[in-house]
């Protein structure tokens, strides 16, 4: 009789678990759901505060910190050139292409600044999940996402008072102080946390991506909501500057690392990274210091970001790795499925 409750117990344990990995998988669903509902019904969306949104940006990371493991700060170390390689596109690539988009679509000042503010954002941390489903490097993925996370408090309000300062006031000092709390601090408290009470929290681990992905989902929900009345005007030019900006940023980091003589999964990861941002801090910061309105670009970029990486990972899924990098037309001939 224990035999059969021990073997009851491990099913259902693996089943929440295979529950919840398919939940956070299907983070686009969700992300198009939200918003097609804060759309149709924006009040109870409205009833989240900046305050609040706060609070979910820093349950968000809590729970990141929380899965990090000591090993994924050992690999930074083991591999410096490729992740300052990494690093270095991330915050260059994304941020030039936000700035010449917005010069190019003469966009509105507000709208400019949140989608230079989106493309300064650190990588997504939904980017190693896609990285996973794309059988690209994870351990790679897991160590840009980190270093540009770390990097965040002084790179993205920098790189936007440097690229967007002409346009609107940019409160550099506010905005590294924010993300120094909602960021930094909830990050290393989970990290602490998942070291300090290691079996107790172990159990608890896959339920934390999860819950990073409802909380983004409800804070670019909630953009959503506050500009429902803009939206119909915009979304054109919203959807088409960021459909841009995603394909040019996964696009470049998968060249930057070909040229970089990188592996195939080691590309792939870096353009997925390139691809995408965390657009629930571009989103929280834009909100905070520029108003609804500018925060619209990185709740446009989240739909198109996941649903492109989502495509290009089922592509990469169904082809295996193989190395190419001393192929002279890398890029050109990897999506052949291996042994072809």
């Amino acid at each position: 009789m224990d035999c059969l409750h021990l073997c009851d117990g491990v099913y259902s344990l693996a089943m929440f678990r295979k529950v919840l990995s398919l939940y956070t998988r299907g983070f686009a669903l969700w992300v198009v759901v939200g918003g097609i509902t804060a759309y149709l019904w924006p009040a109870p969306f409205k009833l989240l505060d900046k305050s609040v949104m706060n609070v979910l940006l820093g349950l968000t990371m809590f729970g990141i910190g929380a899965v990090l493991q000591t090993e994924d700060f050992r690999q930074i170390v083991r591999r410096p050139v490729i992740v300052l390689i990494g690093t270095v596109t991330q915050y260059s690539l994304m941020p030039l292409i936000a700035w010449a988009i917005a010069g190019l679509f003469h966009l509105d000042p507000q709208i400019a600044v949140g989608l230079i503010l989106t493309a300064s954002a650190p990588g997504a941390m939904s980017s190693s999940v896609v990285s996973y489903i794309a059988k690209a490097d994870l351990a790679y993925s897991v160590s840009l996402t980190t270093v540009s996370t770390l990097l965040a408090p002084l790179a993205t309000p920098g790189l936007t008072y440097l690229l967007a300062g002409s346009k609107l006031d940019v409160p550099f000092m506010d905005m590294l102080t924010e993300v120094v709390l909602v960021v930094i601090v909830p990050l290393f408290a989970g990290f602490a946390v998942r070291h300090i009470f290691k079996q107790k929290v172990e159990r608890l681990v896959p339920v934390f991506p999860a819950v990073s992905v409802t909380l983004i989902v409800l804070i670019c929900s909630r953009v959503i909501a506050f500009n429902k009345a803009d939206l119909m005007d915009m979304t054109g030019v919203l959807l088409t500057t960021a459909v841009v900006m995603n394909v040019l940023g996964m696009a470049g980091g998968y060249l930057i690392a070909w040229a970089s003589r990188m592996d195939v999964p080691q590309r792939r990861s870096l353009a997925i990274e390139g691809g995408m941002q965390n657009a629930g801090l571009g989103t929280i910061l834009a909100t905070n210091y520029f108003g609804p309105r500018a925060a619209m670009p990185a709740a446009a970029f989240v739909f198109i970001c996941i649903i492109t990486a989502s495509l290009m990972a089922a592509w990469w899924q169904r082809h295996l790795p193989r190395d190419l990098h001393d192929s002279g037309v890398g890029d050109l001939v990897e999506g052949a499925a291996a042994g072809d």
